[in-house]
């Protein structure tokens, strides 16, 4: 019986699934979600924030797997920022860190595990520790075990993952000792303005029930969290599903995307608060309003421009779900988490929808994937290729229809086109299968995080069935993707056949949805009695052997007729606010050194003069500056380094451009050098 109830509530309709929760939640809301539910509603939070910019350039980028995409400067500079929440009777607590990545890889999980483990014991675990990626496209590549990912970057990249470790611990240590009494308060809004469905033939597949959750075809619901210690406010998270996609492939300036440009205004604007913007089911979410393929674009023509706008209706979004927000009604923290072989599940027939077991396979990359998301990319490796591409053989033997067609078809996935078997691929498979779920409650909150791109039909399905289990309504359920992990894409059983980049790149196969299902299932049944399952068998540690196709760069050479650091083209000297001013060093490879925190200068930085000398005004992170880097000339060990700044109104006042650079001698000892233009007086 409680198999047909099972099944009769998956089928159901979303507003159906929205009564039931909100009916459990009435009926039950005490003690529904095991022992921290009935502790009181006291808590201690702590929020912190640590710079995890890597190479910025001469090295690959992550996001769009593209080879070509080798940085050459900063745009600005991608930061984690991390929020501990624990119920201040029990102690139970989430470490919750967001981080300006493509992705969080396992490599990134495991380092992170082991040094929170020397640091602070068991304080901070597996269950309880959840690190999740804004998944810009224009971070540092290169920082993963898995061969699949690091080979686009042009291999392991062990300064850029040293730098975003190192950045991940330092916010980890300001929220831990920043930790105090305080409130938690959860706010929602709707924000319809900021996404586009790029996959709206697979999405027209699913049923009605879920379609008509999602009425525009894309998921406008914001989420948000409110953390005070007393009457000052230290961190705000705020959810929304859309790609980190506004920068296209065509950019190659490291930088945070639209979330982090959202997450950069809310801090500008109250100095002292942490803000992170984090993602939900964004799987075929897409900030590129006008849908055109190999030519992204919307709601501007300019991508640097759309970056800005759909950061700034984020913020604005954000802020009214903010400022809804009210206490918790229920409180306590609790977490669980788990490691899955997602390349070998067996299914019950009860998470299917043609309700007959099934199974994963290893991780396959179909021909689909390879097209790329071509409302994304300007360009694709494979350009031959197109979105829907899938095995019409297998279509003709019946894999597009129900029930399932013979074995030997879905152990190859049909109908998926397989181009890359990256499970099998030697010497190890090329992706990590091994991978942590993870359930978080947060007072009314709960968190189903996965360490994939859900779509968001995948999204709804997987909290309906955590919903129905807890006994919460729906909408406190959010879908937390790219987490503790990175295995690609989750979407539908009815939207892989259509085989767009999504369902291309859903690794373990048709059925990977319900394998999650089934997962959140059993671990949300087991927290409702205050349980948890065992934790399972963790990945191996990959980080030996990685590949480095680059190799070292050469000893610095000055430009010819110049010396390290002379100003090589000078900016004007008078400009008004809203001029753009170029200055052009003669200068050295920017990775030789990673400018990364606190204890550097950075790579640059504007300064005023000021009754007591010059001071630091815009800074390498600051909106209106930027650095690019080239070899001039087709020199291999000359570097010109150029400073872009965008003269902000009202900039009064006399201003120099000052570079910080670090020149590699042959025996690889660094020599740190600056250069200084002259002064620049803005009218």
């Amino acid at each position: 019986m409680v198999d047909v109830s099972r099944r009769r509530f998956l089928q159901a309709s979303a507003a159906s699934a929205v009564g039931v929760g909100l009916a459990g939640a009435t009926s039950s809301a005490v003690g529904a979600v095991g022992s921290a539910a009935a502790s009181p509603a006291g808590y201690l939070v702590g929020a912190g924030k640590g710079d995890l910019t890597g190479a910025i350039a001469g090295q690959g980028m992550m996001g769009y797997s593209d080879m070509d995409q080798v940085a050459n400067g900063l745009l600005q500079r991608t930061w984690a920022r991390a929020f501990i929440i624990a119920d201040a009777a029990t102690g139970s607590r989430v470490l919750f860190i967001t981080a300006d990545l493509a992705c969080v890889f396992t490599s990134h999980h495991s380092i992170l595990l082991a040094e929170l483990a020397k640091r602070y014991g068991n304080t901070y675990n597996l269950n309880n520790v959840n690190i999740n990626a804004t998944h810009n496209h224009n971070s540092c590549g290169g920082t993963s075990w898995d061969y699949a990912y690091l080979l686009a970057a042009k291999g392991h990249r062990h300064n850029s993952l040293a730098a975003e470790m190192a950045g991940l611990l330092d916010a980890v240590a300001q929220a831990h000792n920043s930790l105090a009494p305080g409130t938690v308060e959860l706010g929602h809004t709707e924000l319809h303005n900021a996404s586009a469905n790029r996959s709206q033939p697979a999405f027209d597949l699913n049923p009605r029930t879920d379609r008509r959750h999602f009425p525009e075809k894309i998921d406008p619901q914001v989420t948000a969290l409110l953390l005070r210690q007393g009457d000052r406010v230290i961190g705000e998270i705020t959810w929304f599903a859309t790609h980190g996609t506004s920068l296209t492939d065509a950019n190659f300036l490291i930088s945070s995307d639209n979330k982090g440009y959202a997450a950069y205004l809310a801090e500008q604007r109250r100095p002292g608060v942490i803000s992170a913007h984090a993602q939900t089911n964004a799987g075929d979410m897409t900030p590129n309003l006008w849908l055109r393929k190999m030519h992204p674009g919307g709601p501007t023509g300019s991508n640097r421009t759309n970056r800005i706008v759909i950061g700034q209706r984020q913020d604005r979004a954000g802020q009214t779900a903010l400022g809804s927000a009210r206490p918790m009604t229920r409180g306590g923290v609790d977490t669980s988490a788990r490691y899955v072989n997602l390349a070998d599940v067996a299914i019950s027939a009860d998470f299917t929808p043609h309700g007959r077991p099934a199974r994963t396979s290893p991780a396959m990359m179909g021909a689909a994937a390879a097209a790329t998301s071509q409302e994304d990319n300007t360009r694709s490796q494979l350009g031959f290729l197109n979105e829907g591409v899938r095995n019409e053989f297998a279509m003709a033997l019946g894999a597009g229809a129900t029930p399932t067609p013979e074995p030997w078809i879905v152990d190859n996935q049909a109908p998926k086109a397989i181009l890359f078997p990256l499970g099998i691929l030697p010497p190890r498979p090329w992706i990590e299968q091994t991978l942590p779920i993870q359930l978080i409650r947060i007072g009314d909150l709960v968190l189903a995080a996965v360490p994939a791109e859900a779509t968001i039909v995948a999204g709804l399905r997987i909290r309906r069935v955590v919903a129905d289990a807890l006994h919460v309504p729906l909408n406190n359920v959010l879908l937390q993707g790219y987490s503790n992990g990175y295995s690609q894409y989750v979407t539908t059983p009815e939207e892989y056949v259509a085989q767009q980049y999504e369902g291309g790149e859903t690794m373990f196969g048709r059925w990977t949805l319900c394998a999650y299902m089934q997962e959140f299932h059993r671990m949300a049944g087991a927290m409702s009695r205050g349980a948890r399952l065992s934790s399972g068998p963790r990945p191996a540690d990959n980080s030996g052997l990685q590949p480095d196709l680059l190799g070292t760069q050469p000893a610095d050479t000055p430009m010819p007729g110049h010396r390290f650091g002379d100003v090589v083209s000078a900016p004007k000297a008078r400009v008004r606010g809203g001029d753009t001013v170029h200055a052009a060093f003669c200068g050295a490879y920017p990775t030789n050194r990673i400018r990364r925190g606190r204890q550097t200068k950075g790579y640059f930085a504007v300064e005023r003069r000021t009754p007591n000398g010059w001071a630091v005004t815009y800074d390498d992170d600051h909106e209106s500056t930027e650095l690019s880097w080239e070899r001039p000339g087709g020199s291999a060990s000359a570097s010109k380094v150029t400073i872009t700044w965008r003269v902000p109104a009202g900039a009064n006042g006399a201003y120099r451009i000052r570079y910080y650079g670090d020149v590699k001698a042959p025996s690889g000892s660094l020599r740190e050098f600056t250069g200084t233009t002259a002064p620049i007086v803005v009218d």
